[in-house]
């Protein structure tokens, strides 16, 4: 049985691809900052792991076969989180050649047409310094990854659900092949199989090319709103990125950075790597759209229940005080 380390197995990525490789036979670790908020009883070993810091990685990449980087610092307006995103990885790479690691696997995004925004950039660029290390790397590319918890996706929803009226610059005719989560799990999953001789880097797109403008109407309408929409071609990225201030609740840093990457088109140079693994993706932008809606319905609803049943359990075990307008 493989032992296989997922670097940031809370996160958005991470948490989704747990329970696939669970699935798949693998001996899972997992690492997080905080253990005591992992998730319990799903076969996962969890181990504390700040990736900063080099005695935590020496620890958790003990033993392992394969590893998984998924974590990266953009986000709570750090200025500095590029040249950490960079250190980070090359200490990642330097210390998982140390203990052995046969593969190294990463979730990266696709290079722009134009040049990159600083984020697309710091993504790049760390795929680069981990393809660089002596450990073979596999690097995924994707554009927007379709499902609940990623940043992305949550900002197109809540740009698409909450604005009274859609202002559509010109940067949203900007084209991008978005994925949904369950396609790139797949994607992840079966990399652990491709052959790799050396470190290589693919592209993963999802079936359909798409504007900005595209995916804000299409999600709007899968609510039954019909938005009215204008083109306003004078208005920039970074002005029109201050919407997010009032509509998103996406880190606004976060949430910024990310649409300064869509000055230009986010295209795959190819999907061939879907051909590598034998797989097509599965999921249309709407089937990952209505998937990602209905789970937030769900989760919400599983919210509310588990907030009544703390208050009853609360009103159970406290002491009842006496009214005020009572009490001597």
């Amino acid at each position: 049985m493989a032992s296989t380390l997922v670097t940031g197995g809370t996160g958005f990525v991470g948490s989704a691809l747990l329970p696939a490789l669970v699935e798949a036979g693998h001996h899972v670790r997992a690492t997080t900052r905080d253990v005591a908020r992992a998730p319990k009883g799903n076969a996962v070993e969890w181990v504390r792991c700040d990736v900063n810091v080099r005695a935590d990685l020496e620890r958790a990449l003990e033993g392992i076969d394969a590893a998984y980087f998924l974590v990266h610092g953009m986000g709570g307006g750090q200025h500095d989180y590029a040249d950490k995103e960079r250190k980070a990885a090359r200490q990642f790479a330097e210390v998982a050649a140390r203990a052995g690691v046969k593969r190294i696997l990463y979730v990266g995004g696709v290079a722009p047409a134009a040049g990159p925004s600083a984020h697309l950039k710091s993504r790049l660029e760390v795929g680069e310094i981990l393809r660089a290390g002596a450990v073979p790397t596999l690097e995924l590319r994707a554009s927007m990854i379709l499902g609940t918890g990623s940043a992305s996706w949550q900002i197109v929803r809540d740009l698409a659900m909450r604005l009274p009226a859609m202002l559509l610059p010109a940067w949203t005719a900007s084209r991008t092949c978005p994925v949904a989560i369950e396609d790139v799990v797949v994607a992840l999953v079966r990399g652990l199989d491709v052959p790799l001789a050396a470190s290589a880097w693919y592209d993963i797109p999802g079936p359909e090319v798409l504007s900005g403008r595209d995916i804000l109407l299409r999600l709007a309408a899968l609510r039954g709103r019909r938005v009215p929409s204008l083109r306003v071609p004078f208005l920039s990225v970074s002005l029109s990125s201050w919407w997010l201030k009032l509509v998103t609740r996406t880190d606004f840093s976060l949430a910024r950075q990310l649409v300064l990457g869509f000055t230009s088109d986010l295209l795959p140079r190819d999907a061939r790597y879907w051909k590598e693994i034998g797989y097509e993706p599965r999921w249309t932008f709407e089937a990952a759209a209505r998937a990602a809606l209905e789970r937030e319905v769900t989760e919400r609803s599983i919210r509310g229940v588990a907030g009544k049943i703390g208050e009853s359990m609360v009103q159970l075990i406290s002491p009842k005080l006496p009214d005020r307008a009572t009490a001597r």
